[in-house]
């Protein structure tokens, strides 16, 4: 395991040491994952189809969570349910 210290600019960016950038070219999509007070960075190309799923579910789910917190869900049957899922 590599270990290296960096700083954050004002403007949000980050460097990444040299010694760390091995396999990453210009251009590159990285993953970000903030988990409180960890942030995890990994090359996007590197994601398989299901990790990608699974993290846009968890996406929508938290989002979904949240409009709940606030009161903003409504109640339907199934049948209604299914009929606008698969609109959206």
């Amino acid at each position: 395991m590599d270990i290296a210290i960096t700083k954050m600019s004002s403007k949000g960016q980050v460097v990444i040491p040299a010694e760390m950038r091995e396999g990453l070219h210009e251009g590159d999509k990285l993953l970000l994952i903030k988990n409180d007070n960890q942030l995890i960075m990994k090359k996007a190309s590197d994601l398989d189809k299901t990790l990608k799923e699974d993290l846009e579910f968890a996406k929508r789910t938290e989002e979904a969570f949240k409009r709940y917190e606030k009161g903003e869900f409504i109640e339907m049957d199934f049948d209604e349910f299914i009929k606008k899922a698969k609109k959206w």
